[in-house]
């Protein structure tokens, strides 16, 4: 079985990549010395989950917030970078999940983001045929240790270390794109201990979320349980130790974490 009809066979499993093993015949061809749990998400209505393959992340998707991180947005073309599948951290609605601060750095920010999840791959797929990619989508909080990626890229170096650490993506629960429709506009906002810290709209993005699957599909082949966070509004900022972040998009239930 090639690598692509793998992943298309294995979109949505119950029990992990035990499951899709199981189900392809793979279990009885290949064994390992220690197992690797599979990340996968809730399905809201469902028993199923989502498997999650890799986390795609876009930069500075917002005018001000490009400005604000010293960038023009008028000249630059999209670019992305990639979190672990193991960075996630699943907040469940109507909790206030703990996050902790993580270490090495002293100037953590949130960015507040709209996660699209992907059941259909392809490459060098068109924008008019992008969104039908789409699984669904849910709401993320893109955590990054802003001194540390800043120092790195000051020397001209990757700066995963600020953005791919340990649980520095939570994300909520996946959302069927029968239920809530393509979010092309709408508010999102994020307070920190109930004060408004990014407020904006959806239809600000630079590149909506079709440009930016169709521009992934041009430098990686996408499969299902892909994830993309779209970018997050201007006035990113620190949190410390007890403040609690709680943040919203319209047509989706809110996430909230203190900060631990």
């Amino acid at each position: 079985m090639d690598r692509r009809n793998f992943f298309q066979s294995s979109a949505l499993v119950t029990s992990g990549a035990l499951a899709a093993c199981a189900s392809t015949g793979i279990a009885n061809q290949v064994k390992t010395p220690f197992a690797v749990p599979q990340v996968t998400l809730p399905i809201v209505g469902s028993d199923e989950r989502f498997p999650v393959r890799r986390i795609y992340c876009i930069g500075r998707n917002y005018a001000a917030h490009a400005r604000e991180m010293g960038s023009d947005p008028t000249r630059e073309p999209p670019f992305f970078f990639q979190k672990p599948t193991d960075a996630i951290q699943f907040v469940p609605t109507g909790t206030v999940a703990n996050h902790p601060y993580p270490p090495l750095t002293k100037n953590y920010h949130y960015e507040a983001e709209l996660v699209a999840v992907l059941g259909k791959g392809g490459r060098d797929i068109p924008v008019d045929k992008a969104l039908d990619l789409v699984y669904g989508y849910t709401l993320g909080l893109d955590m990054t240790r802003r001194d540390l990626q800043r120092f790195m890229g000051d020397q001209k170096k990757p700066w995963e270390i600020g953005k791919s650490f340990d649980m520095s993506a939570p994300i909520g629960a996946v959302h069927k794109l029968e239920k809530t429709g393509h979010f092309k506009e709408g508010a999102i906002w994020l307070k920190v201990n109930g004060v408004t810290k990014q407020s904006a709209d959806l239809k600000q993005m630079i590149w909506s979320v079709a440009e930016q699957i169709s521009k992934l599909s041009e430098a990686f082949e996408l499969f299902p349980g892909d994830i993309i966070y779209s970018g997050t509004p201007e006035n990113v900022g620190p949190v410390v130790r007890g403040d609690v972040i709680e943040m919203h998009i319209d047509g989706l239930p809110n996430l909230s974490v203190k900060i631990v």
